[in-house]
């Protein structure tokens, strides 16, 4: 089993790359592909999420200030903006018309995402550890 901050750094690397892949696959039309990504970054997005609530309880994550409530507001907004692009995606395989709106969907859900791994490792930065 890895340690909190290993298992942080590895899913969250990997549901970046997954994400990537995904829009990659997207953009192809590689459907098959794509479904299979989505799966397995939705995976990935959760086991970073379970190391990240881990990590943590290492930490005196009020000390960190006011980033604290802005990376969990957006970390929150990221993990259920995840549903948009589900929902539009099945929208689009029923009718192409949709494409274009799964598509905006998609990149705000990878924004987004990025923005709340930005604010999570600024707000362990700024952090202190628990002594223990």
């Amino acid at each position: 089993m890895l340690d909190p901050l290993q298992g942080f750094v590895v899913f969250l690397l990997v549901t970046v790359a997954l994400l990537g892949a995904t829009v990659a696959t997207g953009l192809k039309a590689k459907l098959r592909a794509h479904l299979t990504l989505v799966v397995f970054t939705v995976a990935s997005l959760g086991l970073a999420i379970y190391y990240a609530e881990q990590l943590g309880k290492l930490y005196n994550l009020d000390a960190a200030g006011a980033i604290k409530p802005v990376h969990l507001a957006l970390a929150k907004i990221a993990t259920l903006s995840y549903l948009a692009p589900l929902a539009s995606g099945v929208a689009t395989l029923r009718n192409r018309a949709h494409r274009k709106l799964h598509l905006k969907f998609a990149i705000a859900t990878v924004v987004l995402t990025v923005l709340a791994a930005v604010t999570g490792a600024w707000m362990i930065l700024a952090a202190e550890p628990l002594a223990g």
